[in-house]
């Protein structure tokens, strides 16, 4: 016998989320009426994309650059086989499953690199950001941006067990360059390649960012954490850092002298060494489109390896590298850490 089909507006859906006092039935409309950006769909992004949406968020716009790969499985919840075999982008998985868990809440995934020429578009209308990344430019970015608009967003980031949360709210609480100047250099820093990541610490961290986020979206906002929370989760330590004073003492570029160099594009690249992945990426810029069935048909000349296309992506397989071509123009190469002969590689067969 079939079942009822569900009624995505049943007010039983959220009933334990509404018996909760901090929320109550005023909260959950404010988390119904509320949009959302998250930026990343890896391994934070996609806890996070489950949880808000399992929240009822109304809105929730998920900006990746990013395909499936086997690995990914260990972490990011929103996966699985078929999505891999299926060579999927991950924005595009995330959101099939998502609707799956609740088809009340609008979900648009956008399969791009979030840089500083359409960042403002994509955030357009968002009443929160969230981030997702892996790297300290896109971070950068984001942190530009927010505080430029005045809207909030909160930041996560792990490397093997440990991790770090932060919520943000412009001119309120410290901003990212308030407590972190610059990106630390590589050499000083672990990344996936080194130290690997942890499933249960990911969870630990999307989870402090989602409690944060339904916070701020909910109407809850004075009573965000406004401490940097460090946690590792393999010893069980949690310290929360005092960092107020970075914003009430500090001479932040960003609040206090209002410079926006990642906004504007004066700093940021075109290719990125992608985390844990021996690969980079290769961005033309905003306005590039490429026909994959036309790109395909011309590789088919040198390479002698299968092509495979979809409406998504091309993969092939060139000089012991991996190309997958996006329709944007954009492209991840694997099998390479270097910025030069990515770059080269892409010039030679898909042209630039």
């Amino acid at each position: 016998m079939a079942s009822d089909p569900v009624d995505p507006l049943s007010p039983a859906r959220y009933s334990r989320q509404v018996l909760f006092d901090r929320i109550g039935q005023e909260g959950q409309q404010r988390l119904a009426d509320s949009r959302v950006v998250l930026i990343g769909c890896g391994a934070l992004g996609t806890v996070l994309a489950d949880t808000l949406v399992r929240a009822g968020v109304g809105f929730l716009r998920i900006c990746d650059r990013d395909f499936i790969e086997l690995d990914n499985l260990q972490r990011q919840v929103l996966f699985d086989e078929s999505d891999l075999a299926a060579n999927l982008p991950k924005a595009q998985a995330a959101a099939a499953r998502l609707s799956r868990i609740n088809s009340g809440v609008t979900i648009e995934p956008v399969v791009t690199d979030v840089n500083h020429g359409n960042i403002a578009q994509l955030a357009e209308r968002a009443d929160l950001l969230l981030d997702g990344t892996d790297n300290f430019e896109t971070r950068f970015l984001i942190n530009d941006l927010a505080v430029k608009t005045d809207r909030p967003w909160v930041y996560g980031a792990v490397v093997g067990a440990t991790g770090l949360c932060m919520s943000i709210v412009p001119h309120q609480t410290p901003c990212l360059r308030c407590v972190f100047d610059q990106a630390p250099p590589p050499e000083m820093s672990p990344t996936c390649d080194t130290a690997g990541v942890l499933a249960p610490a990911v969870h630990l961290v999307a989870s402090l960012q989602a409690v944060e986020a339904i916070k701020l979206l909910s109407g809850r906002g004075d009573e965000i954490n406004r401490h940097l929370v460090q946690l590792d989760a393999w010893t069980g330590r949690v310290i929360n850092l005092k960092v107020q004073s970075a914003l009430d003492e500090g001479e932040c570029a960003c609040c206090k002298r209002r410079e926006y160099p990642y906004l504007s594009g004066e700093r940021g690249s075109t290719t990125t060494t992608l985390c844990g992945r021996n690969a980079v990426q290769v961005n033309l810029g905003a306005g590039v489109t490429v026909s994959l069935p036309d790109i395909a048909a011309k590789l088919k000349a040198v390479v002698s390896t299968p092509i495979h296309v979809n409406p998504f992506l091309l993969k092939a397989t060139l000089n012991h590298c991996e190309l997958t071509l996006f329709a944007d123009g954009r492209a991840i190469i694997k099998g390479t850490d270097d910025p030069v002969q990515a770059r080269s590689l892409y010039a030679k067969y898909v042209g630039s």
